[in-house]
């Protein structure tokens, strides 16, 4: 089973939608909320090279934010994760 990792901060509408995409899709994640962890953001940075929120971490490979899950789900990447789960 692939691991999904969500990282998110407060507030932002673009997390809400891209964890709703996954839980619709059945397809389970951890979520790691930023908001108020500066060492865990600097992290996230030397992780994926992006500063912005959602990012979408799928088996340790960086997928990007909510608009780049939404092309890995209509590309059909997602069903598979889903049937895995």
């Amino acid at each position: 089973m692939s691991q999904v990792t969500v990282y998110t901060t407060e507030p932002c509408g673009y997390c809400r939608v891209a964890k709703a995409l996954l839980n619709k899709r059945g397809v389970p994640f951890e979520e790691i909320n930023l908001a108020k962890d500066p060492e865990g953001r600097a992290e996230l940075v030397r992780l994926t090279g992006m500063m912005t929120f959602p990012q979408v971490v799928i088996d340790g490979e960086t997928i990007g934010g909510y608009q780049e899950l939404v092309a890995f789900d209509r590309g059909g990447s997602l069903a598979p994760l889903a049937a895995a789960a």
